[in-house]
């Protein structure tokens, strides 16, 4: 049942940003649809990707998409919706994940760890990258850093460019 919920999930938020016009709605849509693929990841058995796809996609890249439409100031018209529905819509929503949320937790058969036990703990999949990311691959590691960085950077000079040059054209038009 929670493999068809996050299937839908994901099917909805693309769905949602194929028919939307608003590129707000898309980005919100988008997450969405990165959730639900990281819940059918987790059903995969592949834990370290479905983590890696929320803190990546969803926590970076989602969050710089939200936050360049929003500062980009080329949103615009009345909002659909008013405060109290979307605070009704908002609090249905929450209730609703809090209980599929709760209903996984508690119907989980936990199992006693290996350190608990006096035993000595299996490598997991996360852990097992993650030892080899500092250790083998450590230089790929650090380039991939740096490659981001430097694109960080660039993009931010270029938004920088850019509006200086709009500043300046819409001077000269005055």
């Amino acid at each position: 049942m929670i493999f068809f919920f996050f299937a839908f999930l994901t099917l909805l938020g693309a769905g949602i940003i194929l028919l939307t016009r608003n590129v707000l709605y898309a980005a919100f849509a988008l997450m969405l649809t990165f959730l639900g693929v990281a819940g059918l990841y987790v059903f995969a058995g592949a834990d370290f990707i479905a983590a890696t796809q929320v803190m990546v996609y969803v926590g970076g890249i989602l969050i710089l998409v939200v936050f360049g439409v929003m500062l980009s100031n080329r949103i615009g018209g009345a909002p659909v919706l008013s405060e109290r529905s979307r605070m009704l819509g908002g609090s249905l929503l929450s209730i609703l994940l809090l209980t599929v949320l709760l209903q996984a937790i508690f119907s989980q058969p936990w199992k006693e760890t290996a350190w608990l036990a006096g035993r000595q703990p299996q490598l997991t999949e996360v852990k097992s990258i993650g030892l080899l990311l500092m250790s083998d691959y450590v230089i790929a590691f650090e380039l991939a850093g740096l490659l981001l960085l430097i694109a960080l950077i660039a993009a931010a000079f270029l938004a920088r460019e850019s509006a200086q040059s709009e500043s300046s054209g819409e001077e000269g038009t005055t």
